[in-house]
């Protein structure tokens, strides 16, 4: 785009999983478009459509009253990958480079620029399309809060609200039953969730990817609680925590996504070897897609709706190829580069981490 060009059209879309905050995404970054007089082209299913050519204009209409709705009017997709675009070929799925058609689209409907919403996947695909020459503006979205450059991702905090109020009403049948209560999350390699929520819910137990656990940490701090009269213990895991010179539990591999490892399992392995070496009962649940489901909280709705606002305004000063973020109790702007140069994990001397111990949670090692 020349210099002297004002912004005139965007692009929007919502790449990777559903999570709360994304509706109020969208209209934080259509309202303030429409009042500068740009047209907006909400892009459906995320780079699906941009490689497909699916996308909708945008008006006020459509985006009122959808602050408070969970999901994304405009879908989404966490295998349109446009360099990784799977394809079936005589019966078996061939991995192809789509993203000259997605190119092709966006001069197509002479875009000056794009907002995209995503997280890690959603931040690299960004990248190398602005390697192509497109102008791009991110938007930091994952409950596992894994991506770098940013205090946190929008949808993390309504992700761990989940996880705690499971973790309470879990608590009171496990004390009733007196039994140990195992709870995966989500999170796939960040533990952020799991140490979040576990602390929030008062878990018992920690286990997280950053930290291997051995398994007799685990039991003795279960069967201690016990002998002290606490007959039930709450255990809060991660589904990509693994123990010590163990392996990753997976469910399969979906070749059609950018990582095909499909984690999930852990919770009932836990639960299993609890079980079997200290003869107390468990029982396990999987919280899954819930994580994901339903109204941002208050608190991702405010996050979102200043994202969303802080995206338009970067795309109107022609700030390509930067990412929104929250830095303190401020928005800035990073440069995308810096935001997918690694992912973001929990470290071990994380205050979240010190402090769930010095309350007495057990991340499953004896001592750091």
């Amino acid at each position: 785009m020349a210099k002297s060009q004002k912004v005139k059209r965007i692009g929007i879309l919502t790449g990777g999983g559903d999570c709360p905050g994304l509706n109020a995404v969208i209209r934080g970054v259509t309202k303030p478009a429409l009042d500068h007089g740009l047209k907006v082209f909400g892009i459906l299913d995320g780079f699906e459509g941009l490689v497909e050519g699916r996308a909708q204009e945008l008006y006020n209409r459509d985006v009122s009253g959808i602050l408070s709705k969970g999901g994304t009017i405009l879908g989404s997709s966490n295998k349109g990958d446009p360099f990784h675009w799977p394809e079936e070929v005589e019966g078996k799925i061939k991995i192809v480079d789509r993203s000259k058609e997605a190119l092709k689209n966006y001069e197509a409907w002479n875009l000056d620029a794009i907002i995209a919403i995503g997280g890690d996947g959603t931040m690299h695909i960004s990248k190398k399309l602005s390697d192509m020459g497109m102008n791009i503006v991110g938007v930091p979205k994952t409950i596992d809060n894994d991506l770098e450059a940013t205090d946190l991702t929008f949808g993390h905090d309504s992700a761990v609200f989940v996880v705690s109020e499971a973790l309470d009403r879990l608590h009171t049948t496990a004390s009733s039953h007196h039994r140990v209560m195992v709870i995966e999350v989500m999170g796939r390699y960040a533990g952020w969730i799991a140490l979040n929520g576990g602390l929030a819910g008062g878990a018992d137990v920690i286990l997280i990817p950053e930290i291997p656990f051995e398994w007799k940490a685990v039991y003795d701090h279960v069967l201690m609680r016990n002998m002290m009269g606490k007959r039930f213990s709450i255990v809060c895991v991660a589904e990509g925590a693994k123990p010590k010179d163990g392996t990753l539990i997976t469910k399969g591999k979906d070749i059609k996504r950018t990582d095909p490892l499909q984690l999930g399992g852990i919770g009932e392995y836990v639960a299993k070897k609890i079980a079997e070496n200290t003869g107390l009962e468990t029982r396990y649940t999987v919280l899954g897609h819930l994580q994901r489901g339903g109204s941002p909280t208050p608190f991702d709705r405010i996050l979102s709706t200043k994202f969303g606002v802080s995206a338009i305004n970067l795309v109107i000063k022609k700030q390509f190829c930067k990412m929104v973020a929250l830095k303190g109790n401020e928005i800035k702007s990073v440069r995308i580069q810096d935001a997918i140069s690694h992912q973001k994990l929990v470290k071990p001397n994380d205050q979240a981490v010190l402090a769930a111990m010095a309350v007495g949670v057990n991340f499953g090692v004896e001592k750091f």
